[in-house]
């Protein structure tokens, strides 16, 4: 009788780990599964919107055991962008290109046509309707229009490196669509709201990452007069930053915290989301709810742009006067209250 027991006991258990194992292996089958590639348009070195989009999509996949990822960086030359991009494509391996590059969709598109299954989400950039492509533009125009309206206070002032050509800056690596209608007409548009009269001088060096032409068309520029600067340059605005500690000149900083880069000279720095904006993109990409060949423009209102003011630094290198109209504004930029027209791309 009890070798009948120990039997029944013993084909119970194993009947019951049979069913608990079945239950494992039906839940492990149903997790859904992504393989992410992402595609950074230079180096993540020097640059934190890279950086913010490679360390978005490694958490996430830290969070997520089902998620893998791969970082490849292209490099700088962008002949060579979409050779080496369809070359990892053809290889079938990943479910998703993530990217952040206004330049990116005409590339991904190309190659979408020779592989019609692979799908691609790029933030920072703008196109529609193509059924292989989501895109999510940040509002450039509305970050920098307010960090214009911050030069425009600043290049209006007494402040001590300000002076009265009412010349304002900016360095661009390179010339693309996003940054000429924009970011320059933004960056202007928002000084003028200070002084009708205030102008901008436009450089631009050629590549990102070559400081030392940086310093050379910055101190060409404050000797025509520019006494605050904006730039979009990667590692090259290091040598934005070397001239303004060195000859006198305050900077306002597009999308991450640089006031540390040149204490006292860095005047304002723009915020962007983009780790955010990464991890839930890959989220409903895992859920697969991404609605592919639709384009969505994100700012302030939306919580993606947004100004540093909580860094002493903000506090310690501005007039009261001046941070106290600029905090009004960019209240009034919150809530939706500046109005402008968005140029199209």
């Amino acid at each position: 009788m009890k070798k009948f027991i120990c039997i029944a006991l013993l084909l119970g258990m194993v009947l019951s780990l049979a069913v608990a194992t079945g239950s494992v292996e039906k839940e492990m089958a149903g997790t859904p599964s992504l393989s992410i590639l992402v595609y950074i348009t230079g180096v993540t070195a020097g640059s934190p919107p890279y950086t913010a989009l490679a360390e978005g999509a490694t958490e996430f996949a830290a969070e997520n055991k089902s998620v893998t990822v791969k970082i490849y960086e292209a490099g700088f030359n962008q002949a060579q962008w979409e050779e080496q991009l369809t070359s990892l494509v053809a290889t079938g391996e990943y479910d998703l290109v993530l990217g952040s590059n206004p330049s990116l969709p005409e590339i991904c598109a190309s190659i979408g046509k020779k592989f019609p299954k692979q799908k691609f989400v790029i933030t920072d950039a703008f196109m529609e309707g193509n059924a292989q492509i989501r895109t999510y533009l940040y509002n450039q125009y509305e970050q920098s229009l307010f960090l214009g309206y911050l030069a425009g206070l600043v290049t209006t002032s007494s402040m001590s490196h300000a002076n009265k050509a009412l010349k304002i800056g900016f360095i661009a690596a390179q010339e693309y669509p996003l940054l000429n209608k924009h970011m320059l007409p933004g960056f202007l548009d928002g000084a003028r709201m200070v002084d009708q009269n205030i102008e901008i001088d436009f450089r631009v060096i050629g590549n990102w990452f070559d400081a030392n032409k940086t310093a050379d068309l910055a101190t060409s520029m404050k000797n025509a007069g520019v006494d605050v600067f904006a730039a979009i340059a990667g590692g090259a605005a290091q040598g934005l930053f070397k001239v303004a500690k060195e000859q006198g000149a305050y900077i306002v900083f597009h999308n991450t915290n640089e006031y540390a880069s040149a204490p006292g000279y860095v005047v304002g720095c723009g915020s962007m989301e983009q780790k955010k904006l990464t991890k839930e993109i890959l989220n409903s990409a895992l859920l697969g709810k991404i609605e592919y060949g639709k384009a969505t423009i994100v700012g302030a209102q939306e919580g993606y742009l947004g100004f540093i003011a909580d860094d002493s630094a903000y506090t310690n290198n501005l007039p009261q006067g001046i941070r106290v109209r600029f905090d009004a504004f960019m209240d009034d930029i919150y809530k939706g209250k500046i109005a402008y027209t968005l140029p199209s791309l």
